[in-house]
């Protein structure tokens, strides 16, 4: 089971370190502004938000959600 807390929290972790705003990863990402608190729903954020949302961080969607702490992306 994922925890929704670590996935926001790494999101923004890493808006931190790119110093970017949620609100401009989610424009960047055409996503709505509630698409961050959809995580904590019960139908949880699409898939395909989450790997663009991992894409502009420059990072993997298993990062995101707590399944490694290797952030790099496999290729």
């Amino acid at each position: 089971m994922y925890d929704a807390q670590t996935t926001k929290d790494r999101i923004k972790s890493r808006c931190k370190q790119q110093k970017i705003s949620i609100d401009v990863l989610l424009k960047a990402c055409n996503l709505g502004i509630n698409a961050i608190n959809q995580i904590n729903d019960a139908k949880g954020m699409a898939s395909f938000s989450l790997a663009r949302i991992a894409d502009h961080l420059d990072c993997s969607v298993d990062y995101l959600l707590g399944r490694t702490d290797k952030q790099e992306v496999n290729r």
